[in-house]
């Protein structure tokens, strides 16, 4: 970033247009970045910065980022300092291009091909394409904070509540007495025992702000919250419900200590982190991501901060800060997979692991498979990860500051989904054929979807346990791969080695799923089995193929397992216990399927499913015009027809839609290339397999496909 000789930031546009050259403002930073620039790459300067007020085509309120592009280029040549480029300046821009959404915080940022965000980018800054700003809106990083659909945004309407609380509340860093009078008012009016009686002379932001945000009724952190908002003339509504808000434990409600335990300059600290987290998150200063980390590590060490940094910062600013309660680590860790780094005060996160957490989550927020996609969805899905537990850790950890709901709140609301959701995310069946699958599911309560390759068994077994259960609830959710190489010890029940060399009796995962159903008989829960006849099913369930009957569901139908842990155990499976099973009736490696488990299971085929529905689907998702789509399927119905009447083959090895659906919202600009790719190194493959005897068929099959693209 070059600055003149007082500090203040400078913009060089015009001085590098002149002398056809780019300059590194910094000389210890992205050094490696300038060096790996080759010629013949492309180059743009940006600018970034923040609108309080929204976007300029959109009513609605949220600070959001933008990034201008002001001049385009290519670069010539690289000495390799990592301080300069020499530079061809094409293109400058009197009024700077706005870029919404996808903004970036990188001084210095390449942009790679490694999504479709990136792509998009580099035609907009470089072919002067238009950016598509409602596949942006609508995608799933930004749908919740700026997308059309009411009930993804309603979720986290409190989000604007808190972030102009905390705007008003920077007005008084520097003069607090007013609002150390206020807090001490509100502390007599709602009764607040942690505070009554302390000989009270400062206060933190942090600290006002957990006033509402702990333990307490509902009601109450409505009441506290409207009282402070009027005193502090915040005119965004104030939240009705916080489900998902991490809070503070009653005993520990303070984000500084008193008398011995209190430093001076700790609350002012504590007000400098506060200063430093709006400016990075709401300018586009140089440096403000050091500063943020300095003050960030200096509070980390005073009494009383602890992991409730993370809180205090997710609670000014839920869209840039990640809170790590106790449940949101335990959720980040084992539902999302990802690492938190503790190289700070304490084994806990440093600014640097903090700030490296946040930068992986923001990437993968990106990804549309991943389970969320932004930190409000982080933290709300961690209140609901395992709800029963949600204040275990906090009660066993002496040094823990948080909890994760509030207390008042037993079961978690989770999303709505039914049938109509089924279809809207994707499924080309009509509503009365799931309603159907739906039913059978009920009345059964074992279902085996079968059918070809391609025809989005797995991706439908999920969706029609979310609709059984009525919400996305994926704690009541478990699923599993069947192999030949499971066994019912590795399934239900068996003997392991533990890590004092003895053998231990350990549960598998169908039985763990009937202890977890059975003690929450108020919830239904699905287990969901993929290729289910890859394994040998007879063996694998041992007695619980007997259990799975219906009709079998109740006590008195228990039985003794083949490894007891007391002489009396029996088990049954409970009633809201549901099995989905998938089955690829096109693998020739399979066994046939085992009567038994036939009689137990209602089997449902899918088939390929073209026709409008898909091609609407398609165009919709991936931009490709419907006449190509119409050629396509005309294509793959002809094969499929070869497919069926070979005798020795048959219906069951039909392609399926899924081959030529596109995984999420990726656009596809050349979609005859695209399809001829699908062709060589899936759909050929899986030819060549079917007619493995006779290559030559396979061949002509493939050619047939290719013609005339």
């Amino acid at each position: 970033m070059h600055k003149d000789k007082d500090g203040n930031k400078l913009d060089k546009t015009e001085s590098f247009l002149k002398e056809g050259i780019w300059e590194n403002g910094y000389d210890d930073k992205y050094l490696d970045k300038v060096k790996a620039a080759r010629s013949g790459d492309r180059i743009a300067i940006k600018a970034a910065y923040t609108r309080k007020n929204g976007l300029p085509f959109d009513n609605r309120k949220n600070i959001v980022s933008v990034m201008s592009i002001k001049a385009t280029g290519v670069v010539l040549s690289n000495p390799g300092n990592g301080q300069t480029l020499k530079v061809d300046w094409q293109k400058e821009y009197e009024t700077p291009r706005e870029w919404y959404f996808y903004t970036n915080r990188g001084t210095i940022w390449q942009v790679q091909k490694r999504r479709w965000q990136d792509e998009e980018l580099i035609q907009f800054a470089f072919n002067e394409q238009a950016q598509d700003v409602d596949r942006f809106r609508n995608s799933p990083f930004w749908k919740e904070r700026f997308g059309d659909k009411p009930k993804m945004e309603e979720r986290f309407l409190w989000t604007k509540f808190y972030e102009e609380l905390a705007n008003k509340l920077l007005d008084y860093q520097h003069d607090r007495s007013e609002l150390v009078a206020f807090t001490q008012f509100l502390a007599k009016e709602f009764q607040l025992s942690y505070m009554l009686g302390k000989n009270q002379t400062d206060t933190c932001p942090f600290t006002v702000m957990g006033m509402f945000n702990r333990g307490i009724t509902v009601t109450n952190r409505r009441a506290i919250a409207t009282k402070l908002a009027a005193f502090l003339n915040v005119e965004a509504e104030v939240p009705q419900a916080f489900d998902g808000v991490p809070i503070l434990n009653n005993q520990k409600s303070w984000f500084f200590g008193f008398e011995d335990r209190r430093q001076e300059g700790d609350i002012d600290a504590l007000w400098a982190l506060f200063e430093s987290a709006l400016i990075y998150t709401d300018t586009d200063l140089p440096d403000a991501r050091d500063v943020l980390c300095q003050s960030f590590d200096k509070t980390a060490e005073q009494y009383g901060t602890g992991w409730n940094l993370t809180m205090g910062l997710y609670w000014i600013r839920p869209w840039d800060f990640v809170p790590l309660d106790s449940q949101s680590r335990e959720y980040i860790q084992k539902g999302l997979g990802e690492t938190i780094g503790t190289n700070g005060h304490k084994g806990r996160c440093s600014a640097s692991d903090y700030m490296a957490l946040i930068d992986q989550l923001l990437t993968r927020f990106n990804e549309d498979a991943y389970s969320v996609h932004s930190f409000p969805e982080l933290s709300l899905s961690a209140w609901q990860y395992d709800a029963s537990d949600q204040t275990k850790a906090a009660e066993n950890d002496p040094d823990d500051e948080l909890i994760s709901a509030d207390a008042q709140s037993v079961t978690p609301a989770f999303e709505p989904y039914g049938l109509e959701d089924i279809v809207n995310d994707g499924c080309f069946l009509d509503k009365d054929r799931l309603q159907q699958l739906l039913n059978r599911l009920r009345t059964k309560k074992n279902l085996i979807l079968q059918g070809p390759p391609g025809t989005g068994k797995t991706w439908l077994a999920k969706r029609l346990a979310y609709a059984l259960m009525g919400q996305k609830n994926q704690n009541a959710l478990r699923s599993v791969q069947f192999h030949p190489n499971l066994s019912y010890e590795d399934f239900v029940r068996g003997w392991r080695p533990s890590g004092d060399g003895k053998l231990e009796l350990v549960d598998g995962p169908f039985l763990e799923a009937i202890k977890k159903a059975r003690s929450d008989s108020d919830t239904l829960y699905v287990f969901v089995i993929e290729e289910i006849n890859r394994g040998n099913p007879a063996q694998i369930f041992g007695e619980m193929l007997t259990l799975l009957e219906a009709d079998k569901r109740t006590p008195a139908e228990a039985l003794e397992l083949c490894y007891r842990r007391t002489p009396d155990e029996r088990v049954h499976i409970p009633d809201n216990l549901y099995v989905i099973g998938t089955m690829n009736v096109a693998d020739r490696s399979l066994a046939l399927v085992d009567l038994a488990l036939r009689r137990r299971f209602a089997f449902v085929d899918l088939a390929p499913a073209f026709g409008e529905v898909w091609q609407n689907w398609v165009h919709d998702k991936a931009g490709i015009d419907k006449a190509v789509l119409q050629d396509i399927e005309r294509r793959l119905l002809t094969l499929n027809e070869a497919i069926a009447a070979d005798r020795n083959l048959g219906q069951q090895f039909r392609v399926g839609h899924s081959f030529v659906t596109p995984a999420f919202s990726h656009k596809i600009d050349n979609a005859y290339e695209w399809f001829r790719q699908v062709i060589h190194t899936e759909i050929g493959p899986l030819l060549d397999e079917y007619w493995f005897d006779d290559l030559g068929q396979s061949a002509k099959a493939q050619k047939t496909l290719l013609e005339g693209l």
